[in-house]
């Protein structure tokens, strides 16, 4: 208790060290760049799985080929959560002696629980908010209108029932599956019962959908999953959502974990610097109390109840703060995820504390253990303070501090890898830099103007304390330029890779006799970017002349694919969307059938270069050398496979056609046309897709400036504290060249060419290393195809921070320059 209260005395007494302070405001600053970073990014992950819950009507389901047990409905009714039920299945409609294949989804009228339906009437209004069509009405979208020659308000048969077209279907939660292989139609459940389009032997699934309070959800998941579901039935989850667009909700979970973890690594340069000036301010005080008899255990003690003392009031006004901002920043943000859940986290801001906390401790324990052990004989000879001591393993704290901040906010190995990475190597270069600079400062000082001989001398001086500056300065400005130059970038790479003209049709079942009608008609009414490519359909019958049912694999989809029908297809050059990681492509006229995997197969079935795969295919047998191994990016929108033969072995195989095309909106009439001139063919449409990835990196680009801004924010107030608390030491040394004589113009000339020089070296170091991290990112992490980062903005960067440091230092010591020397003295 003696102990505490004298801590509490010795914080009073020392509130008004500028160092004390600094450290104050740097911890406060940590918090609350980590907690309203933490707390926003929740909000907007928890908004991320409502979009994937708006694309599934619910938050979540469960689908069969038949009723499904009332003990589902019986289960979510005593949680509270509402419910909805519906059907989907393919059916003909009738109208103007003209028919058409629909897929047809059968809702009741609380239908959709999440997401919007978006309606247009017939003066063409649309319209949100709307549920599904009342009895004897029915939706039908713009590509059915068209074919059926139908508008709004008219009569159409479906089902063997005359329904009213309420209105077009514009937009509608689609159980996730997020592309049609027919024009869509939305009917009453009621309706499509009483049509008998439910009853037994229909192909109709039954669905019910889900929603509530996110832990009945859970409890009611937790539930299904301890049963035994019907024959037929799967749960459908956000999750599997996400797992159908997981390129782009991987990247959008990406940009928001990079966002906020390098806040984190901002606040964490800024206390290691408060910690480390405040310790060698403590030196002299600590070496009287030694020298009066305390034992180095209570001194310890004293100082750790100090900084305790300080930390407690700073965390909890440092949580406050960032619960505040991040609410306010909710208010505008939140219309970004109109279904997110409003309720503010307090858990992220409380981890932000604790995070907080232990950065404080990871970096100041080193130089507060080190300053207990300073010995008494410290008080009449500094020197002896400040004498190197052996290496202690206490330093290694702060790296362990930095690790433990990227493991906890990056969420993924890889991203954390890289930045560890990144980061270590710009501390390595920025040390070597800053020594090469002290090296050479020693030689050219002599024979400098006088005031770049002043402050290379003070840079030169003050070894220790100039490398540790360059490399703060440097992990620092690396994380603002990665925030406010490469992160920006690396989206606009992103949205790069869907431009308007992203192939948004896919064609099944194209015969060879008809390919050359097929693109000539394609070609009149507007069709751009064609692409084809054969298709055949084989089953794999063994790896290696082993038989594939006597194979056991570890990875557990290898049983469920080797089960499956094979899709296989042949080129002779490789495609545009894919890139070989092992082997060689095949050559014209290879000597053996050769087959190119991609790299999901090689690891479902531990393949690799060489190994022999056996197919069926049609009537026949083949068997082909995995010649080659490829990173595929499904992401693309282009027909892709994951098994390519060569077209020397594979041109007589038994195949039809697929195909890929971009067709812009409105020529929903020409398509119908197509349609109707070749029956035979499978029409996809992906604008739904390609509508929603789009609408994730929108989300996404706006959610990251958001917290980009507070980020930079962050960053630019603990950079700017950093400085002040270097610049504090230069306080003596300038009242002393004042006593000696110097002038205002001198100090402030020294001081310019002082922090030009760090800064510098931080602007150059950090310029290189945003730009190599950045590469590094956007090709492992995003996967951005030839990304690479925007040089000159980093380059003009790099000389921005040179001044910035400049400034702020002479903006750290302009009191200095101001105040008598003998007041200065008085002071130190």
């Amino acid at each position: 208790m003696k102990l505490f209260t004298l801590s509490l005395r010795t914080l009073r007494r020392e509130w008004h060290l500028p160092e004390l302070r600094t450290l104050a405001a740097s911890l406060v600053l940590a918090v609350v760049a980590l907690g309203v970073v933490a707390t926003l990014t929740t909000r907007i992950e928890r908004g991320m799985l409502a979009s994937a819950a708006e694309l599934i009507g619910g938050d979540i389901g469960i689908t069969a080929p038949q009723a499904l047990p009332d003990t589902y409905a019986s289960q979510a009714n005593q949680r509270g959560l509402t419910i909805s039920r519906g059907a989907g299945f393919p059916s003909v409609a009738f109208a103007n002696g003209q028919s058409q294949l629909l897929d047809v989804q059968a809702s009741d009228s609380a239908y959709p629980l999440r997401g919007t339906l978006e309606l247009r009437d017939a003066q063409g209004h649309d319209h949100t908010g709307a549920h599904a069509p009342a009895a004897g009405a029915v939706y039908l979208d713009h590509r059915a209108l068209v074919a059926l020659n139908l508008k709004v308000g008219d009569a159409v048969q479906l089902g063997g029932r005359d329904l009213r077209i309420a209105a077009e279907l514009v937009r509608q939660p689609d159980g996730g599956q997020l592309f049609a292989l027919a024009p869509r139609a939305l009917m009453s459940l009621s309706d499509a019962e009483q049509a008998g389009l439910l009853g037994t032997g229909s192909r109709a699934r039954q669905r019910l959908l889900l929603a509530g309070e996110p832990a009945a959800v859970q409890g009611w998941r937790e539930w299904t999953q301890l049963q035994t579901l019907p024959q037929g039935a799967e749960l459908i989850t956000p999750e599997q959502t996400q797992e159908r667009m997981r390129s782009a909700f991987d990247r959008a979970g990406a940009f928001l974990r990079l966002t906020a973890l390098l806040s984190a690594l901002l606040a964490g340069v800024a206390i290691a610097l408060a910690a480390q000036r405040y310790a060698r301010r403590k030196t002299n005080e600590v070496a009287l109390l030694r020298a009066l008899g305390t034992p180095r255990r209570r001194v310890l003690g004293l100082l750790i109840g100090t900084l305790g003392a300080l930390a407690l009031p700073a965390v909890s006004l440092g949580i406050l703060l960032a619960l505040g901002l991040a609410q306010g920043a909710w208010l505008f943000a939140s219309q970004l995820f109109s279904s997110a859940p409003t309720t503010l986290p307090w858990t992220p801001a409380l981890i932000a504390a604790v995070m907080g906390i232990a950065v404080l401790i990871g970096f100041a324990l080193p130089p507060l253990a080190r300053l207990a052990e300073v010995p008494p004989v410290a008080v009449f000879r500094e020197s002896v303070a400040r004498r190197v001591r052996r290496f202690d393993a206490l330093y290694l704290f702060p790296a362990l501090a930095a690790l433990m901040l990227i493991w906890s906010q990056s969420g993924s190995a890889k991203l954390a890898g890289i930045l560890a990475a990144s980061l270590l190597g710009v501390a390595f270069v920025a040390a070597l830099l800053a020594g090469l600079m002290l090296w050479l400062a020693r030689r050219l000082a002599p024979g400098a103007h006088p005031a770049l001989r002043l402050g290379l001398a003070a840079l030169a001086r003050r070894r220790g304390m100039s490398l540790v500056q360059a490399t703060a300065l440097s992990l620092g400005l690396v994380a603002l330029l990665l925030l406010a130059v490469v992160a920006p970038a690396l989206l606009e790479g992103w949205r790069r890779e869907l431009p308007a003209d992203t192939p948004n049709w896919f064609v099944l079942n194209l015969q060879d006799d008809q390919r050359a009608g097929f693109e000539q008609t394609l070609a009149g009414i507007g069709g751009q970017k064609l692409n084809m490519l054969p298709l055949a359909v084989g089953k794999l019958t063994a790896i290696n002349g082993q038989p594939i049912d006597q194979l056991r694999f570890k990875d557990e989809r290898a049983k469920d694919w080797a089960d499956r029908q094979l899709r296989l297809s042949w080129a002779n050059e490789l495609p545009p969307s894919n890139q070989v990681v092992a082997g060689q492509w095949h050559s014209a006229q290879p000597a053996q059938a050769e087959v190119s995997i991609d790299t999901m197969w090689r690891d479902m079935f531990a393949l690799k270069v060489g190994d022999r795969m056996r197919f069926n295919i049609g009537d026949s047998d083949m068997e082909a050398r995995v010649g080659s191994i490829r990173q595929v990016d499904w992401s693309s929108f282009r027909v892709n496979f994951f098994l390519l033969l060569d077209p020397a072995h594979a041109n007589e195989l038994p195949h039809s056609w697929i195909a890929s095309f971009y067709l812009p909106r409105g020529h929903a009439e020409p398509l119908a046309q197509l349609s109707r001139d070749y029956s035979n063919l499978s029409l996809i449409d992906v604008d739904s897709l390609l509508d929603r990835v789009r609408e994730i990196v929108d989300r996404v680009g706006n959610a990251v400036r958001w917290i980009l801004g507070f980020s930079l924010l962050a960053g630019a107030l603990v950079l700017a504290a950093a400085l002040a608390a270097s610049a504090a030491e230069r306080r003596h040394e300038a009242a002393l060249l004042r006593t000696l004589g110097a002038r205002r113009n001198q100090l402030r000339a020294a001081a310019a060419c002082e922090f030009a020089l760090l800064g510098l070296v931080a602007g150059l170091t950090a310029a290189f290393g945003a730009a190599g991290t950045g590469w590094w990112l956007g090709r492992a992490v995003f996967h951005i195809d030839g990304f690479m980062p925007p040089l000159w903005p980093l380059a003009l960067a790099a000389l921005g921070a040179a001044l910035v440091v400049m400034l702020l230092g002479l903006a750290g010591t302009r009191k200095v320059t101001r105040t008598s020397p003998m007041r200065l003295l008085r002071e130190g």
